[in-house]
């Protein structure tokens, strides 16, 4: 059954427990993100790609609307993959807009390893990746108009060129992710895994997978042992009644941390 799987991440602000939120659509319509997004309160942050209904569920909610550099870089990685290897020089447009976003990743890594808090993360965006991303707008500019719009090197260029209020938005907080890459990862095993699960093929079991992957992956994401979590669940799910009797079964209310 063709349709899409969409995942969502919360917990990154340090907030709350991080979650993991699968669900399942037939179609990639834009009342599916907006049923997705429904109620989000407004100021929070939304990360995307560039697919345009996206824009919508973010002006409906009053989102901060980020774009996700790992996909921006993705585009000019399959441009320099296109070339000889003999001709992917520092003299090459996308080798050059690959390098420039690679120097913003490092200035993420340092602060990583520094374990910065989200002001001095933020002070050290504005000092650091708000030059580099200066730089990459001038190339942008001077190159966008340089190569066929269809080229993969073009569409790179004009992908980056839509996205950019988007992608140099992250810089503003430090509690704003550069890349979309914790939800990647969280949805990845499902997408892998999918032949062997062909038999979801009502909107009904695809949910019911999308639920089950849902509780899996936010037990990852708290440190928590799956298969111990949903023995616990399975044993005491029964036994709730009420709104607070099922929120006390949350993975983070419920389950102990893995060894």
């Amino acid at each position: 059954m063709r349709g899409q799987y969409v995942a969502a991440s919360s917990g990154t602000d340090g907030t709350g427990p991080p979650i993991r939120l699968f669900a399942y659509s037939p179609s990639r319509s834009a009342q599916t993100a907006l049923d997705l997004y429904a109620g989000v309160h407004a100021g929070s942050v939304l990360m995307s790609d560039g697919y345009d209904p996206y824009d919508n569920v973010a002006a409906a909610n009053k989102l901060v609307h980020l774009a996700c550099w790992a996909h921006c870089r993705r585009c000019f990685h399959e441009a320099v993959q296109a070339l000889a290897k003999d001709k992917r020089g520092p003299d090459q447009v996308a080798v050059q807009f690959i390098d420039l976003i690679g120097r913003l990743y490092h200035v993420e890594s340092v602060a990583r390893k520094e374990e910065l808090s989200a002001s001095a993360l933020k002070q050290r965006r504005q000092q650091q990746s708000v030059p580099i991303l200066d730089e990459i707008e001038r190339l942008l500019l001077v190159k966008l108009h340089t190569v066929m719009p269809k080229s993969l090197l073009g569409k790179a260029l004009y992908y980056a060129h839509g996205q950019w209020a988007k992608l140099k938005r992250y810089v503003e907080e430090g509690n704003y992710p550069i890349d979309n890459n914790a939800c990647e990862n969280g949805i990845r095993p499902f997408v892998v895994g999918r032949r062997a699960w062909l038999f979801s093929d009502t909107v009904a079991g695809a949910n019911a997978s999308a639920n089950l992957y849902s509780l899996l992956q936010t037990c990852i994401a708290n440190g928590i042992d799956g298969y111990w979590y949903l023995r616990r669940l399975l044993t005491e799910l029964p036994k709730a009644k009420t709104a607070d009797d099922y929120e006390a079964l949350l993975p983070w209310n419920l389950g102990p941390t893995a060894n």
